[in-house]
């Protein structure tokens, strides 16, 4: 195949470089959610270059149409969908801005993964491979729109935004799945949960020392597909510490904060205490020994997590007793993780709880958690624990962002032909699956209710962690299935 960029690393020598190519030139240009807008211009400054019919929605969405290849016209119109944008992750102490640096991509055996940073290949391989078929000129297609929404990670705004009329298309391939194999015919919802408490300060006990608490080393993920695997919370294991240990050392609490977004599982916690300098020593053996403690509990997941003290500068107040006792409480109290498992689909997750964000103001301490259910009544009873919860501590509590589930539909002609392609290739039938995550599939359906609609891709372990790394071979076995559905859609 003709290079089509200039490289940027080495990935864009992989087979198949359709798709490699354009990942390659994506890492390039810095796209994380809120900040899509110079990767979209790049994508219709090429699709422009390609004679491709490009538009914009007012959300930001954009939309590109390419003809039917000779002799398909008569299949049914295909949407391939993709988001732009991807999750900022980075390991602690990483000097990397995700507004302004490039993701840098490497080939680490079988995988693709990158430097100390989500490697973006959620949803970036998606996206490549919908660019990808739109550059290519012996793909046998019928009428092609390919849509590319922004701002999914942090909130489906383009999902959300897009209205009915601006697609032709009958049937959806949906590019946003992890696992080469399955093929995604639902999906959960989801809706964000915010616990607002109000803070009450003190003076600053005679004789202390201010420390900082820093928990990290925890392998965090995705809080949809990674939440049932057992993956330590940092901002729950923090919380237990200080609500266990701090009432008999009299420490004063000042902040606590921990996690960075609502849909990733926390990898770091950070707490700001004083501590009586008689108690010092007392205070330092207790955290080695909930280190080792913590270690112990979670050494088949959590091989580096580590819990460290740091002295620390700063003239806050610490919080008053009665106020820490709430606020360590309400931390301490709130669930975390698998809420209950499916009893219609064997092995996945029906209803969870993510304690992704928590940030300390001088007056107010803020926690962020993402609910995720297949079932509307199993995210309105998490809601509901959430409210119950928040009346007792004396916090307001707002729900915000609600997203439908995507219904699963035996019936989907689509999903029917994907599955008979994929055994004539291999010789066995693809999982036909339902995932615990959000797909922008069930905002789909609002405007447009006919469309049929499923989710492939390859396979990404540990998306929404500076651990993502994508699988080589399944990339090409990904290309092979996208190239063969296309042929495959059904006419008219």
């Amino acid at each position: 195949m003709k290079t089509l960029f200039t490289p940027h690393s080495e990935i864009s020598q992989l087979e198949p470089q359709a798709i490699w190519q354009f990942f390659d030139q994506i890492c390039s240009i810095p796209h994380p959610s809120k900040h899509e807008e110079a990767l979209a211009q790049f994508i219709i400054e090429w699709a422009k270059s390609q004679s491709l019919e490009v538009k914009r929605d007012d959300t930001g969405n954009l939309f590109i149409k390419k003809p039917a290849y000779p002799g398909m016209e008569n299949k049914k119109p295909v949407v391939l969908q993709a988001h732009i944008d991807m999750v900022p992750q980075k390991n602690d102490g990483t000097d990397h801005d995700f507004v302004t640096d490039s993701i840098k991509p490497y080939i680490d055996g079988e995988w693709v993964t990158a430097t100390d940073t989500t490697l973006g290949a959620d949803n970036g391989i998606g996206m490549a491979s919908c660019l990808a078929v739109l550059a290519a000129n012996d793909i046998k297609h019928g009428p092609l729109e390919v849509l590319l929404t922004i701002d999914e990670e942090a909130g489906m705004t383009g999902a959300f935004g897009l209205e009915a009329g601006w697609l032709e298309g009958e049937i959806l391939l949906n590019t946003d799945s992890e696992q080469e194999g399955e093929i995604y015919m639902g999906c959960a919802g989801g809706v964000d949960a915010s616990l607002t408490l109000q803070l009450e300060r003190q003076a600053i006990n005679e004789d202390t020392t201010r420390l900082k608490l820093v928990l990290n080393g925890l392998r965090g993920g995705h809080s949809g597909v990674d939440i049932h695997t057992g993956r330590a919370n940092a901002n729950k294991l923090l919380a237990r510490f200080l609500k266990n240990h701090t009432a008999d050392l009299n420490v004063q609490l000042v902040s606590f904060n921990g996690g960075s977004l609502r849909n990733a599982i926390p990898r770091e916690a950070y707490a700001e205490v004083l501590v009586e300098n008689a108690q010092l020593e007392a205070f330092h053996n207790l955290i080695s020994e909930f280190e080792t403690l913590t270690k112990t509990e979670l050494s088949a997941i959590e091989a580096n997590l580590s819990f460290k003290v740091q002295t620390f500068e700063s003239d806050a107040l610490p919080l008053s007793a009665s106020c820490q006792n709430t606020v360590l409480s309400l931390l301490n109290a709130c669930p975390n993780g698998v809420v209950r498992m499916s009893d219609d689909i064997q092995g996945v997750v029906e209803t969870s709880l993510n304690m992704g964000v928590i940030e300390t103001n001088e007056d107010s301490i803020e926690v962020l958690c993402l609910i995720r259910s297949l079932i509307d009544s199993g995210r309105t009873d998490v809601e509901g624990t959430l409210a119950s919860l928040a009346s007792l501590a004396g916090a307001t509590i707002e729900f915000s962002g609600a997203y439908p589930g995507w219904k699963p539909d035996p019936e989907s002609q689509i999903l029917h032909t994907f599955r008979d392609v994929y055994e004539d290739i291999y010789g066995h039938k693809p999982h036909i699956m339902v995932i615990h995550a959000g797909l922008e599939c069930g905002l789909f359906k609002e405007p447009y209710p006919e469309m049929d609609m499923i989710s492939f891709g390859p396979t990404i372990k540990f998306p929404h962690s500076p651990d993502e790394k994508v699988n080589i071979e399944s990339v090409g076995l990904y290309w092979q299935q996208m190239k063969a559905i296309l042929e495959n859609i059904p006419a008219k």
